[in-house]
Formats: C-alpha cells, structure tokens, sequence
C-alpha cells in the first residue's frame, strides 16, 4: 500500500468511513453516544486541520484508516493526571465551549483513531499515532492527551479500569494491545476517567441497539461493552457509563 495521510483540511471531501462497511470495528451502540453527535456534526468545518484521514494512492477516494482531535482548555497538569474525569465526552463539550466563548486551547485530545478490522495488526494504528502527534505539534501544541478505550478490556467486563490500567507483561508493556502502542510511541499512562463516555437511552433502543433483551433489572453485559450496561426496568431506561484511560504525550 502506498499510503497517504492528510487532514480534513487539505482534502475536505474525502470520506472517512471505509469501502466495507463490515470492516467499521466499533459495536452499534457506541454510535449513539450524544456527545458523538456534538463533534461529528461539526468537524469538517469546526477542526478541520485536526482530522487525519489516510488513503492508499491508489485509490484516493476510499480510506483506510481515520485519526481524529480537537484542541481544548484545560488549567490542570496533564503529566500530573490532572485531567477531565469525564473523559472523551469531556474533551467533546469543552473543545465546543471554548469554541464558543473564544477561549484559547492550550491542548489537544485524541478522539478515536479507527483502523478497519482487515487492516488491524498490520501497524497501522502506530502510524496513524504518529502522525497524530506530528500533527498536533506542527499545529503548536506541547500536549497530546488520549482517553483510551483499551480494546480489550471488553473481556474482563467486570474487572476495574485501574486495575486493568495496571496490567502489563514481563517486558514491562502494558497488557493492553491499545495502551502498548500508545506506550511505545512515547505516551504514559497517567490515570484514568471514571465516566469517558455516557450512552442512556430506552430499554426499547437498547434492545434494538444490542439484540439483548433487557429485562431484568441490574448490570447486563453487552458484547463489546467495557462494564455492564445498568438496566431499570422498573424505569424503563438503561445506561451505559464507559471508562477510559488517560494517556500523556509530551509533544
């Protein structure tokens, strides 16, 4: 693959969803977070410089992976873990805030740097990192923050965040094939957000979200859900609360 990486800035056009729509790695349900319609209703015209998408050169209008940011204010010390405990939603609403009142960003978070499922374990996902990083720093920031989304806590629903953030392998690297590739590119983990993404909604939307049939009250472990999903039925409504990981990189 001749690669190709460049910002919604420079190609605004380019479509950020893949040729396959089966290749798309994220489960249904973690469309529907509202924040995530907040930012990607806006991004092509709000922070287009912060949206990276590649592309093979051989076929330029089709990509192959996405990475996108967006800056935002924070007073807190980053490499201290002083950051939002409400992690990606958090960076979301603020980034839109700041844009709002004219507030000047001091640094940049990482949103999602997606890789279709036929292209994973190829390192992709360390290059679309890097490039990440240069990006932001070619934009004048010092600070690159992610709230990551382990990808494979989802296998130990109950286990918590913390201590699968603490998890690691003989070499010293974290367990987490996610939380490696950020450590190898120079990021530390620094803490973690209790509530990085919150997803509410119906017991009748979660069903049509899940296939599950939510109808006892308490936790209920959905297929690529970081924790239970707590479902009311007395209420009618369930929610999702994920946890995340706060990564640091000195840019």
């Amino acid at each position: 693959m001749d690669l190709r990486i460049v910002t919604l800035a420079e190609r605004p056009t380019l479509k950020s969803s893949f040729a396959n729509a089966e290749t798309e790695p994220w489960p249904a349900f973690m469309d529907e977070d509202p924040m995530a319609t907040l930012y990607y209703s806006d991004v092509r015209t709000a922070h287009p410089e912060y949206g990276l998408i590649a592309y093979d050169a051989a076929a330029p209008d089709q990509a192959v992976a996405r990475a996108f940011c967006v800056p935002f204010a924070w007073d807190g010390d980053p490499a201290l873990g002083e950051l939002p405990a409400d992690g990606w939603d958090g960076v979301i609403w603020r980034s839109a805030r700041d844009r709002q009142i004219g507030r000047e960003p001091n640094m940049v978070s990482a949103l999602e740097i997606t890789i279709p499922t036929d292209l994973q374990g190829t390192g992709l996902s360390g290059t679309m990192l890097a490039a990440m990083r240069d990006n932001a720093a070619r934009l004048g920031f010092e600070h690159l923050v992610a709230p990551v989304r382990p990808n494979r806590k989802h296998l130990v629903p109950d286990m918590p965040i913390e201590e699968y953030a603490r998890l690691v392998r003989e070499d010293g690297l974290p367990q987490d094939p996610w939380l490696r590739v950020h450590v190898r590119a120079g990021g530390r983990i620094v803490g973690t957000c209790k509530r990085a993404m919150v997803i509410p909604g119906t017991l009748e939307e979660w069903r049509s979200w899940t296939g599950l049939p939510f109808d006892e009250t308490g936790p209920v472990v959905v297929p690529g859900a970081l924790v239970p999903v707590h479902c009311d039925v007395e209420h009618g409504v369930a929610v999702y609360v994920e946890p995340g990981v706060w990564v640091y990189h000195r840019l």
